[in-house]
């Protein structure tokens, strides 16, 4: 019985001149799952391979071919077994390794949202410079990109706005209310 693999393996590419097949990488489950399958084959593979040598020793008739035959399929099952190796590393390094966010910090694999100016990840930035739309990290004074101070809520809400005084004149003053229905028991009625 010969193993599906090894006749994968060498039929070779196919037509020169077809198309590429794309195809999606499998999950790092279906490659555990091949991966445990593989290293089971190769193990019986191991022990078949000792009784066959052990059974032409008893005779004293060795088939040298064949005993390449076998271990020429164990060796192929080992070069599956290191690119599976290597196709989980990269999977595991690509799930570590931090990205970064628009403004520079680190966003850490799994996150929905930037530690450092908040924005969803990949969105538009949540504080950014009103001068060159640069982002800006929360505790910032400066725009980094530009060197524009940055203007914080509180600094913005303390400073009122200057109301002519030509307009307040014209005003008619406020209408006087009731106090009788300010201080009335039922809600409704205000």
């Amino acid at each position: 019985m010969r193993f599906s693999l090894l006749n994968r393996r060498s039929s070779g590419g196919g037509a020169a001149g077809s198309q590429p097949v794309f195809r999606r990488a499998p999950s790092p489950g279906a490659l555990r799952r091949e991966r445990r399958a593989i290293v089971k084959a190769r193990e019986e593979r191991i022990r078949h391979l000792g009784g066959l040598t052990l059974e032409m020793y008893r005779r004293s008739s060795f088939r040298d071919q064949l005993l390449i035959e076998q271990c020429r399929e164990i060796v192929a099952l080992e070069d599956r077994l290191r690119e599976l190796d290597s196709m989980l590393e990269a999977v595991a390094t690509t799930r570590r390794a931090p990205t970064t966010c628009e403004c520079g910090a680190p966003v850490p694999w799994g996150s929905h949202f930037c530690a450092n100016c908040g924005r969803p990840v990949g969105a538009e930035p949540v504080v950014a410079c009103e001068g060159c739309g640069h982002p800006l990290s929360a505790d910032a004074t400066f725009c980094a990109h530009c060197g524009r101070p940055v203007e914080t809520s509180d600094e913005a809400e303390a400073e009122p706005e200057p109301e002519p005084e030509a307009e307040a004149a014209d005003e008619e003053p406020e209408p006087a209310v009731d106090e009788t229905i300010l201080h009335s028991a039922d809600p409704w009625e205000r």
